[in-house]
């Protein structure tokens, strides 16, 4: 199985779609979840912040999973974006077909 996930975090509802919509055109990801608004607290620059941003899943293969993540940083608005994979132990055959055939 060379399926994995790969999160990201955006500034807003508009950026996760535009992203998502174009590495989904792009064939780089199957598919994208952008999920509700999250609560983001963190350090920035030696001060602690806090935002509002939108979390989103993609779901892609090993092999594209690099430029993937290259894809998503070169058009996110943030200087440092949160982007990571997480590993996906177990899957449905037919789903991992599915995402195996749609990023070719």
């Amino acid at each position: 199985m060379s399926v994995i996930s790969v999160y990201a975090v955006f500034a807003d509802p508009n950026e996760a779609e535009r992203i998502g919509q174009l590495v989904v055109e792009e064939r780089l990801a199957a598919c994208v979840n952008i999920l509700g608004p999250t609560r983001s607290i963190y350090r920035w620059k030696g001060v602690i912040e806090s935002a509002e941003e939108i979390a989103a899943i993609f779901k892609t293969t090993h092999a594209r999973a690099d430029s993937l993540i290259t894809r998503i940083a070169g058009l996110h608005s943030y200087d440092v974006p949160c982007i990571a994979t997480w590993p996906i132990d177990k899957i449905l055959d037919s789903y991992a077909e599915w995402i195996e055939n749609s990023v070719g």
